[in-house]
């Protein structure tokens, strides 16, 4: 990436350019094609380093051409909850109501959660893993979510069977639904037979589902394998409780492929502890985002040294951009 940074900026510079038709028209490439290229790239980089080559490739990123695709899920993980609200609100504003799939980890309220249903227009796949969202605002918002295929609700321990027929009888494209829960999350329950029953009842074009580690029993298993009737793939690992006739599977159901119950995982928990640690790989993302006077190219060598921190920054995009690249 910074072999095409010095690259362009050679291109661009007018100082250095004795004849302009010797060299490619970077910044005349539409917008559409720079975001494409862009969405390829870390988020760090099309956030810090793109906006400085020149004017064309600031306003792409400024656009909405990089964001109809976000992933920031790596670093939702580690980040501090009010930043991740800050580089959500921030990042889903700038795609114009064009976002497509979203992947964040950790939400940590209904607020956030309502903010992204109201940009969901566009929107197919959405992963929320480890989130805090209640079933309550997932019921009053679930008919913004209609355009969605894939869900990823794994770990959200305030979900419930409420969130799931709701969304059940909104998302009517849903073929995806990821379920899977951490073994101390069924600590203290007597069952999820609730939630099992609400898919079985309200999604039948699902074709994959995941259910890891629910206290699910074989009669609302059944029940999901007659209301799903296009099922594919199921995942029923950790559900001890379900005990399936592999004879009848074979049979009658020989396109479906279900992973467990039996299968042992071995959760790491060091690796749930990391999670409570906070990154500051993006400490300095919004000011280099922000400046506005790019002469000095080695700031881009030195800002990831930098010990300042995030809140002392502000997540937002260039305001009034365009005129002084």
């Amino acid at each position: 990436m910074l072999i095409l940074f010095h690259l362009c900026h050679h291109y661009l510079n007018e100082d250095q350019m004795e004849d302009e038709n010797n060299f490619p028209q970077w910044d005349e490439l539409i917008p559409d094609a720079l975001g494409l290229i862009f969405s390829s790239l870390p988020l760090q980089e099309v956030l810090t380093i793109i906006p400085s080559v020149c004017k064309s490739w600031r306003k792409a990123v400024t656009g909405p051409y990089c964001w109809q695709e976000i992933d920031i899920e790596q670093w939702s993980n580690r980040c501090q909850p009010n930043h991740l609200d800050q580089m959500l609100r921030m990042l889903i504003t700038s795609s114009s109501g064009s976002l497509r799939k979203l992947c964040v980890s950790g939400l940590q309220n209904d607020t956030i959660f309502s903010f992204i249903t109201e940009n969901a227009g566009s929107l197919q796949a959405l992963q929320l893993p480890r989130s805090e969202m209640s079933d309550s605002i997932v019921e009053q918002t679930a008919g913004r979510l209609s355009t969605i295929t894939f869900l990823d609700l794994s770990y959200c321990g305030k979900v419930g069977a409420r969130a799931l027929e709701a969304i059940g009888k909104h998302c009517k494209l849903l073929v995806t639904l990821c379920r899977n829960m951490h073994p101390l999350n069924a600590a203290g329950k007597l069952s999820q037979d609730d939630e099992a029953n609400a898919i079985a009842a309200t999604m039948p074009r699902l074709k994959r589902l995941e259910m890891a580690y629910h206290l699910i029993s074989t009669g609302s298993v059944l029940n999901i394998l007659s209301g799903c009737p296009q099922l594919e793939f199921l995942d029923l690992r950790g559900c001890w409780d379900v005990k399936l006739d592999n004879q009848f599977l074979e049979e009658k159901l020989t396109k479906l492929k279900v992973l467990g119950p039996l299968v042992m995982d071995y959760y790491e928990m060091d690796e749930w502890d990391d999670c409570s640690d906070y990154s500051h790989s993006f400490e300095y993302l919004a000011r280099e985002f922000e400046m506005g006077d790019y002469d000095d190219y080695d700031i881009y060598d030195e800002m990831w040294h930098n010990e300042g921190r995030l809140e002392e920054l502000e997540l937002r995009f260039y305001e009034g951009n365009g005129e002084d690249s």
